[in-house]
């Protein structure tokens, strides 16, 4: 493997995809309610527009946000708001979220049809039109995509990467979603390229998907367009180790990608860009890969505010062995308390442990093997920034550039003292924050 399709740092744990990678994407029907949290974005949580007893269609605006950096939230079936009040939030513990009471009619909103005139639509306006649908990054870190389109003018985007490298374990969607919507992938791409003006335009993936390399690379023989197999390395596709594999540019310390003359979207924020283009359709579901301790392990499509509960139970999971939740994969999702958590915008995966696979390793004293520090993807020194979370030192944590972090818990992963690392370092972050 070419040098330049890697990154320092990282690891190859246990893939683990075998599960999932070979299940077409299946939609799971809408349960009888719904809710939909105002902070499912990067940036400023959003305010309700609907109150209770509004009725509302697929593709109503529930919540909507003035801020510069946030992301509009629409409904995912029709039906009656049925109250705004706190629930269980996947990442925020609680947040104000709008239940929906589906009224199983399925009506659309009417403005969602086909857009004649989309080819003729300037940057601007299709800026305008991403942003209006609420698209996010659909990867995990849900920022909202209207302003990554949008970098300063003095940050001149030359190059433009879709991500389809799925590097996290368990899951498979962006593979199912490259094989069975490829072409919609490259039109979302051919979007982005008018917006951005770029020369060039890469599909960089994992060479353990061989089937979704050789799809794109067929689809792309007409277009200017090229597909880059990657290394299996985790975290490859996060973005600064895929730009640092893929065109060997190092992203500058508390920089972005744009600083490089770099943007980089995932394979399923690219389809949810074309969807609202083409059919001015908000995102309001997502295809998301159940994993695990399940007895239907697959990749499905899930409307955004469904209940975990509900995916589990059409998933038929077994209730009395399972252990632990994790929303997203084993190396950078979190853990639930309970199973009423909704499926936001940023929900990429189900995994479900077992109760004899969950174990509780005791946190024993650094032995300075140095093994997280050559791991580190992103060059920091997890065992000093940990070791400075402990002692309450928040004022030296800026010094140890503990904003590069990406929170990917490979320190946590190598470490043979078992020290929860990256829950030290992100301690450390809300703390700076």
């Amino acid at each position: 493997m070419n040098k330049l399709l890697n990154f320092r740092g990282g690891v190859h744990p246990p893939e683990n995809k075998y599960l999932s990678r070979g299940k077409e994407i299946t939609p799971i029907p809408a349960p009888e309610i719904l809710y939909f949290p105002l902070s499912q974005h990067t940036g400023a949580p959003c305010q309700p527009v609907v109150q209770k007893g509004d009725k509302v269609k697929k593709g109503t605006l529930l919540a909507a946000s003035d801020k510069l950096i946030s992301s509009p939230i629409h409904s995912s079936v029709s039906g009656t708001v049925k109250s705004i009040e706190n629930a269980a939030h996947p990442v925020l513990g609680r947040f104000q979220a709008v239940f929906i009471e589906n009224d199983k009619q399925d009506l659309v909103e009417e403005s969602i049809s086909p857009r004649k005139n989309a080819e003729n639509l300037s940057a601007d306006e299709i800026i305008a039109i991403i942003k209006e649908a609420g698209v996010v990054g659909l990867g995990g870190a849900a920022f909202p995509s209207h302003i990554k389109l949008s970098p300063p003018k003095e940050k001149v985007i030359k190059t433009f990467i879709a991500n389809g490298a799925e590097c996290e374990p368990y899951l498979t969607c962006d593979q199912r979603i490259m094989l069975e919507t490829g072409k919609e992938i490259i039109e979302g791409i051919k979007i982005v390229k008018k917006i951005l003006a770029v020369e060039r335009c890469i599909i960089a993936i994992e060479n353990n998907k061989r089937d979704a390399i050789e799809q794109m690379r067929d689809l792309v023989r007409n277009e200017n367009m090229e597909v880059i197999p990657l290394k299996v390395k985790y975290p490859q596709g996060g973005e600064k180790q895929l730009i640092k594999s893929v065109l060997g540019k190092e992203v500058p310390s508390g920089g972005l990608p744009m600083d490089v003359g770099v943007v980089v979207h995932n394979v399923g924020t690219l389809l949810a860009i074309y969807e609202a283009v083409k059919f001015a359709k908000p995102l309001y579901e997502r295809v998301i890969t159940v994993t695990g301790a399940v007895k239907n392990p697959g990749n499905y499509l899930v409307r955004i505010g469904t209940p975990v509960k509900d995916i589990l139970d059409f998933c038929h999971a077994d209730w009395e062995t399972i252990g632990k939740i994790i929303l997203g994969g084993p190396m950078m999702g979190i853990s639930q308390q309970e199973a009423e958590v909704p499926v936001i915008k940023g929900t990429s995966g189900i995994l479900v442990q077992s109760k004899g696979e969950v174990t509780q390793d005791e946190e024993t004293a650094c032995i300075r093997c140095a093994r997280c520090v050559e791991s580190c993807p992103a060059y920091l020194i997890p065992t000093q920034i940990a070791k400075v979370v402990k002692a309450e030192k928040w004022e030296r944590l800026n010094a140890l550039h503990i904003k590069d972090c990406i929170e990917c818990g490979v320190c946590s992963y190598v470490c043979p003292s078992k020290i929860p690392l990256v829950q030290y370092i992100k301690l450390g972050k809300l703390r700076v924050k």
